[in-house]
Formats: structure tokens, C-alpha cells, sequence
């Protein structure tokens, strides 16, 4: 139960970032064997993360921008509210304490994904079967509706287009299946009795 509390937490676009993650590390410190979960990290050698480059290049931003403005605006907070006093009672620094230790936790976490992460831009896919960089086409066996899959990268994901990561649910039950087999897919209602009907490969727009 609060595993998936914590993968929904992760996924929610309703907190902020920091907050989610602050959020999170509360989460942790009641149920330690959560951490995974934040930081990405097992206790099995990560594989290479396959990513867009153009979300490689996003997420060097973003990194850039947490170590050279959010962080040090951080300690900038800590030493203000260092000067307020009696730091027992003090808020402001525990609440700027309590942030630095989520910075420093997704400056770990950034930089072990970026350690391991295989820019592409999905040319040549295997079509024989479901492999990154392909579009899929299922056939829900029960509605009889269609519906288009893009498989991408580890970051790349745009739910309401149906193009989604390889590393989610629905990309590793597609990978690896050819044209005509029937899986169960997962969804957030449980799972869809589906068929593969076609596979192609993407084409950036």
C-alpha cells in the first residue's frame, strides 16, 4: 500500500517538485525501504538508461540550474536563518535543513542517471517486435477500439498522446511481443485483454 502511495506521489503533477520530493523524504525516514523508489537506485547494477537526446539535454539543464542557482540560493536560506537564534526553535532553518537534504538527494539522483544515460535518436528500430523507438498498435479485445502506442526513451513521456517511456508498466509488458500476440496490458483500472495489430517505426514530427 505505500509503495503504490509513493508511485503515485512520484507521478502526481499536482506538488512541485521540491515539495513532492520533500514530501517524500518524510515518506522515507517512517519506511526506509521506500528509497528506491526516490533515487532510482537498487541494489543491483543499474543498466544503461536509454533517453531522447533531447531529454538528456533537458535534464543537464535542469541539473545546471540546481547546482548553480538552487542550491546555492539554499545555503544562502541556511545561513540567514542561522542568524535568527536559538536554532532548537528556530523553523526557518530546520524547514531550509530539511530542503538541503532534498537537494542534495536529487543532485545524487540526477547525476547517477546522467552517469548512465545513452543518448539516441531511435533510428533503425527492430520491427520484428516491439523495441524502442517503435509505434504500436493494440486492438482492446473486449471494446474492439485501437489504440497507438509510441515507446521512447526513459524520459520521454506525453500520457495524453499515448507516448511513454520504455521503463513504464505498459512499455515493458509491449517490449518484446510481435504482431498478432495477446497480452494483458496494465492500465490504471487493472489490465486490457489486447492484440498487437501493427509495428512501426517512429518518425520524429
Amino acid at each position: 500500500m505505500v509503495r503504490d502511495a509513493v508511485r503515485k506521489l512520484l507521478m502526481t503533477p499536482v506538488f512541485e517538485e521540491l515539495n513532492k520530493r520533500s514530501l517524500l523524504g518524510r515518506i522515507i525516514r517512517c519506511y526506509p525501504e521506500m528509497e528506491s523508489l526516490l533515487t532510482g537506485e537498487t541494489s543491483e547494477k543499474q543498466e544503461s538508461l536509454i533517453v531522447s537526446w533531447e531529454s538528456l539535454e533537458k535534464r543537464k539543464n535542469e541539473y545546471e540550474e540546481l547546482i548553480n542557482k538552487t542550491i546555492p540560493e539554499n545555503v544562502k536560506e541556511i545561513s540567514v536563518a542561522r542568524s535568527y537564534g536559538d536554532l532548537r526553535e528556530n523553523f526557518e532553518y530546520k524547514a531550509a535543513k530539511d530542503m538541503q537534504r532534498v537537494l542534495m538527494r536529487r543532485k545524487s539522483e540526477m547525476e547517477h542517471q546522467l552517469s548512465h544515460a545513452r543518448g539516441t535518436n531511435f533510428e533503425n528500430p527492430d520491427l520484428t517486435m516491439v523495441s524502442i523507438g517503435t509505434v504500436v498498435t493494440v486492438r482492446n479485445l473486449e471494446s474492439g477500439a485501437n489504440v497507438v502506442y509510441t515507446i521512447l526513451g526513459a524520459w520521454d513521456s506525453e500520457p495524453e498522446k499515448h507516448l511513454i517511456s520504455y521503463l513504464t508498466a505498459i512499455g515493458q509488458a509491449l517490449l518484446g511481443r510481435r504482431t498478432g500476440e495477446q497480452i494483458d496490458l496494465p492500465t490504471e483500472h487493472g489490465t486490457d485483454k489486447v492484440e498487437i495489430i501493427s509495428i512501426e517505426a517512429w518518425k520524429k514530427a
